[in-house]
């Protein structure tokens, strides 16, 4: 299997866990010019960015240590530019997540960057 195919089936698995979790999935895999988002969700009033990261094991270390500053920085160029592209208002409350899957372990984190 391919790791796009692998991705997709990761990131598959952390919205239905958004979803059972009470978060609604808006969009998945948004991409343009600046990037791309995994996962754009909502939880109450919340606009949530979530990055999906997947390790069979530890041997490359923990799924979250993978959302390096420079993934953060294009993550957040990408969600600015998702607020414009959508006209949503600056005030929008927005966060930033995680999704942590470690075999068959998923962790999520909340208010990462």
């Amino acid at each position: 299997m391919n790791t796009r195919k692998v991705g997709s089936e990761y990131e598959q698995r952390a919205a239905e866990y958004m979803r059972r979790n009470g978060m609604r999935v808006l969009e998945m895999n948004y991409r343009c010019r600046q990037g791309e988002i995994d996962i754009i969700g909502k939880e109450s009033d919340y606009l949530l960015f979530v990055e999906v990261k997947y390790r069979k094991d530890k041997k490359l270390g923990y799924p979250i240590e993978a959302v390096t500053p420079a993934k953060q920085s294009r993550i957040l160029q990408t969600a600015r530019y998702y607020l414009y592209s959508h006209q949503l208002p600056e005030s929008t409350k927005l966060r930033f997540d995680v999704i942590s899957i470690l075999g068959e372990d998923i962790t999520y984190y909340r208010n990462v960057f």
